[in-house]
């Protein structure tokens, strides 16, 4: 889908591994690389057997609902946050909703497929791209904005966020990549003070799950309840749910922990190596909080073609309104793989 402004909302970064990009190494994709863990694999198989039956989630909506603290009525499991973005789309009766930009372009893409016309708050280079409040009409009775943001990986305030909440707004985060920080801080996830709170989760990220597609709603239950209806039925697979309900367990919460800290790491290496190509125009967006790192250089589209010859998938930045082809989005992987990538692009930009 490609807007107006000339923008392509499709385009993800899955699409620079695919047919002819298998063999690359993939940076561009930002579903952590030693996933899923072999635990979890076997958990998973282990639900096949039950094939047969019906998918019954209530066991999974009930671990969730625990590991945030909330009711069950406030959960809703949907088919990776993907489909959580179609049902905000379609159940919500809103006029004017406003997208954050730069951000994951599914849910303006979904909106403008349910027949919205769709807002964007565009955040600036020159702010960090940190959220400013009183950039969102005041008038918007939608408001959707990721945390920490895919792809500039800034983690905004969560009293900055709540600050958007007014009476009749429905106020839409995306929390994708949030157990992928240290201590989930500014996390929205869990509070119910919050009017007209909407908070998406995936567990396709952390945990190597993109095939299998599950992702959860946190609201207020009248707003589950709208969503609900706008499912069909047994919308996610017995195996999903067995995922869900392992993902959320007190093992899964603390290993995602641990992999924070080591996903924080490996995103300082990889920004101290980054640091010498400052010479060569390169800037970082910043400061980087998520799984991924946001930069500019000139040329960068040159220099993404250069790195596919040398085998190395990166994500082109001009698909996401806010942002020109100048910027490339780089998955963080473990040190000796971001050495790799570093030896590659210094060839890149020599040529």
């Amino acid at each position: 889908m490609r807007t107006e402004s000339g923008h392509d909302l499709r385009h993800h970064g899955d699409a620079e591994v695919r047919d002819d990009g298998g063999s690359l190494v993939d940076l561009a994709v930002n579903v952590r690389a030693d996933t899923p863990p072999a635990w979890l694999r076997e958990h998973i198989a282990a639900s096949v057997g039950g094939l047969a039956a019906y998918p019954d989630g209530r066991a999974a909506r009930a671990a969730v609902a625990a590991r945030h603290g909330l009711p069950v009525e406030r959960v809703l499991l949907t088919a990776g946050a993907a489909e959580a973005f179609v049902l905000l789309a379609r159940a919500l009766k809103v006029r004017r909703p406003v997208v954050v930009h730069p951000q994951f372009t599914e849910p303006e893409a979904a909106l403008r497929d349910a027949g919205h016309t769709v807002g964007r708050v565009l955040l600036r280079e020159e702010d960090g791209f940190r959220l400013d409040p009183a950039a969102v009409p005041e008038d918007a009775d939608l408001v959707v904005i990721g945390n920490p943001t895919n792809p500039t990986s800034v983690l905004h305030p969560a009293d900055a966020i709540a600050s958007l909440a007014r009476p009749g707004r429905v106020l839409v985060v995306d929390e994708a990549f949030m157990d992928a920080v240290p201590g989930e801080r500014e996390a929205l996830a869990g509070r119910v003070d919050v009017p007209g709170l909407v908070v998406l989760r995936s567990l396709t990220k952390t945990w190597g799950l993109a095939g299998l597609r599950i992702g959860y709603v946190l609201a207020a239950p009248e707003t589950i309840e709208d969503l609900q209806r706008a499912q069909p039925l047994w919308p996610v697979s017995t195996p999903a749910l067995a995922a869900a309900e392992a993902c959320v367990g007190p093992r899964a919460v603390a290993e995602a922990a641990h992999a924070a800290h080591r996903v924080a790491a490996d995103r300082a290496h990889l920004l101290t190596g980054l640091a010498r190509f400052a010479p060569a125009g390169l800037r970082v967006a910043g400061p980087a909080e998520g799984p991924f790192v946001l930069i500019r250089l000139p040329r960068a589209a040159t220099v993404r073609r250069r790195l596919r010859d040398l085998g190395w998938a990166v994500r082109r930045g001009d698909t996401f309104p806010g942002l020109d082809e100048e910027w490339l989005r780089l998955a963080v992987r473990d040190r000796r793989t971001t050495d790799g990538f570093l030896e590659a692009l210094g060839r890149a930009l020599e040529d």
